[in-house]
């Protein structure tokens, strides 16, 4: 017979477990809900940021081809075309490795890491902007085009300020913070629109006082940056040493550097294609169709750059879970390409009246095929972001190197003989290659990481 104030007592801690079971789970969604509502703010700010970037790099490329004539903004776009070269070896040897190592090695002691960081930078940029003053000089005593030097002594002039500019952008994203940057990036975005339109005004717009614009921007935001990182972050906990900082950025940038270089063929070596063979008005009209990818380029740069420290840290913490990344991530951003280009291809023809005042209508038919080229490189991000994040740049590497491999064996005929078109049809296939190349190097890398852990299970196993 069974005492009524045991089962009672009985009733009761079954009621309570329930309760508590109820409550855990409540607390479990509730948190989940948090954490996603808090990814999507960042990455609502990551995108701002960018987008913000991107938007006054997209602005001032419209104003400058309505204002310009096509010999001139054809040398802005080229010399363009060399700092974004200039900015893949800088992001290679500098920033990628600062979202690698400030979640990983120095993760304790960013505000000590960042110092030394500054230092290199300016070991990497100002060299780099005497080699494209260089450059400048050798296209006046060598080159035919009389705007292409003065451009790049522009360039020359913007690329350490531009440089630091992203690098304080990106070191609020060490700490997954893209809030300060998207306040710097507006103070640029500010600065260089309101600027070249003054200039405009005043008469004394060219490529060359755009790039001066744009680095006095770069400077004061980037200024503006630091800071308030130096209010923000945590005091350093001791002082690493350059040379050992050094080391672990070029281990990791070396093949990032290599990459960078096979990575900027497939995309940006059809300006000086084109500007060799059609000259350099063509090469203004190429610049025009790449205008319009701007948008969902930089979107997607930003979400790279919000996701990379998170994919280090899941490929170091959690290995399987970073196959489930890859497949989200590369599902994320072709769905957002189809989506952009969904919109933007059926008023490919009123929007480059729109934009360029009527000049470039002739290439307007090429946008449907720009944006088929632009949604196939879409699916590699998944798995470059991850291979990033798994200190495995030399497999990026391979990657572009068949790609750029392509890119020069069919772009330069094709280029030579279909113009536009040959451009295009070229960048697909070379963009093609490079995502099976990249999902197939990534199933290796995850292969090679698993067989050390199968050894173990096994070895426990005969234990």
């Amino acid at each position: 017979m069974s005492d009524p104030v045991l089962e009672e007592s009985s009733t009761t801690l079954t009621e309570e477990k329930t309760t508590s079971s109820e409550t855990q789970s409540a607390s479990g969604d509730g948190f989940a809900l948090a954490k996603f509502f808090r990814w999507m703010t960042k990455g609502g700010l990551a995108i701002l940021d960018n987008g913000l970037i991107s938007g006054s790099n997209f602005l001032l490329g419209i104003l400058l081809a309505r204002w310009l004539a096509p010999e001139e903004y054809g040398a802005y776009a080229l010399s363009f075309s060399i700092f974004i070269l200039v900015g893949f070896l800088y992001q290679a040897l500098l920033l990628e490795p600062l979202s690698v190592f400030a979640g990983s090695n120095y993760r304790n002691n960013v505000r000590g890491y960042l110092k030394k960081a500054l230092t290199i930078h300016w070991a990497i940029s100002l060299p780099t902007g005497l080699l494209i003053g260089g450059g400048a000089l050798a296209a006046k005593v060598f080159g035919h085009s009389l705007v292409l030097p003065v451009a790049l002594a522009g360039m020359a002039i913007a690329t350490p300020f531009l440089c630091i500019h992203a690098m304080a952008r990106r070191s609020f994203y060490l700490k997954l913070s893209p809030g300060p940057a998207a306040f710097g990036a507006a103070f640029y975005c500010a600065m260089v629109t309101g600027g070249v339109f003054l200039i405009y005004r005043s008469g004394w717009l060219s490529s060359f006082t755009a790039f001066l614009i744009m680095a006095l921007a770069a400077l004061v935001s980037a200024l503006v940056m630091l800071w308030q990182l130096n209010s923000a972050l945590d005091p350093a906990t001791g002082e690493p040493r350059l040379p050992e900082i050094w080391r672990k950025h070029w281990e990791y940038g070396s093949w990032a550097l290599a990459t960078c270089v096979v990575g900027w063929i497939p995309n940006y070596v059809y300006i000086p294609l084109v500007s060799t063979f059609s000259g350099m008005a063509a090469a203004g009209e190429l610049r025009a169709l790449m205008n319009l990818a701007a948008p969902v380029l930089q979107t997607y740069a930003a979400l790279s750059m919000l996701f990379l420290p998170f994919a280090a840290r899941v490929s170091e913490e959690e290995p399987e879970a970073a196959t489930r990344l890859t497949r989200k991530l590369a599902m994320l951003f072709v769905v957002g390409a189809v989506a952009y280009w969904a919109v933007i291809i059926p008023l490919r023809q009123p929007l480059f009246q729109f934009l360029y005042a009527g000049k470039y209508m002739g290439s307007a038919y090429l946008i449907p095929l720009f944006g088929l080229e632009t949604i196939v490189w879409s699916a590699s991000l998944g798995p470059a972001i991850v291979l990033r994040g798994m200190k495995s740049p030399q497999s990026l590497f391979y990657a572009n190197g068949a790609a750029s491999v392509v890119a020069l064996l069919a772009g330069i005929p094709a280029t030579k003989l279909f113009g536009l078109q040959g451009v295009i049809w070229s960048m697909i296939l070379a963009n093609a290659l490079y995502v099976v190349v990249a999902f197939v190097l990534y199933g290796r890398k995850v292969a090679a990481l698993r067989m050390p852990s199968l050894g173990v299970a096994e070895a426990a196993q005969a234990d």
